[in-house]
């Protein structure tokens, strides 16, 4: 059975993953990120390359490495983390009381050595936040939820009371769409017919 490497250090991905039932190991990617593009679909695709390229170097056998990376963008701006809670404070005033879009891209790198097989792409969900007051956006803040999060807030969290209303795929905000990314898989032939992965 191939081995399947997820390149994340990223908790939820890890949790949405075991879900599912799939059987993996955990080796995060720890190089610089650089996007190349303004364009948020190929920046989250880029990433995500990136990740799961970096892993690849250091595997001989054949195995599937998944690299994923998650951004949010509102009016054509990419929020990352944030670099501070000032940082967070303002992130969160843009996207309360109006809609934003989030962009994981996957990339699937799989088969021995140099010759594996990639392939990348991204999901889009969007979501709307009810208005909060500067009260609220505060006290999120306090909690330190936002503080390692593109966008600066974790649906899956304390900022579930926000959330007015998502359009897609939820897990996908989360961190990982993995129905896409079993569909995928499957496609390719690289799930096993007699478990879920």
């Amino acid at each position: 059975m191939r081995q399947i490497i997820l390149a994340s250090k990223s908790p939820r991905r890890k949790e949405l993953l075991s879900q599912i039932g799939m059987t993996f190991t955990v080796i995060p990617a720890c190089g610089e990120e650089r996007i190349q593009t303004t364009d948020p679909v190929e920046a989250v695709k880029e990433l995500s390359l990136q990740k799961a390229r970096e892993i690849g170097v250091q595997q001989d056998s054949d195995v599937l490495i998944i690299g994923a990376d998650t951004i949010v963008v509102h009016e054509g701006q990419i929020l990352g983390k944030p670099s501070s809670p000032q940082d967070a404070a303002v992130m969160l005033s843009m996207l309360q009381g109006r809609t934003h879009s989030v962009f994981t891209g996957v990339t699937l790198l799989c088969g021995p050595g140099d010759s594996r097989t990639a392939v990348t792409f991204a999901e889009e969900t969007r979501v709307t936040f009810y208005p909060m007051s500067n009260d609220e956006i505060q006290w999120y803040i306090r909690t330190g939820e936002p503080l390692d999060k593109a966008g600066a807030y974790g649906i899956q969290g304390l900022a579930a009371v926000f959330v007015r209303s998502i359009e897609g795929d939820y897990q996908n905000v989360v961190g990982l769409p993995v129905a896409r990314l079993y569909q995928e898989m499957k496609r390719r032939g690289w799930a096993d017919a007699d478990r879920t992965v």
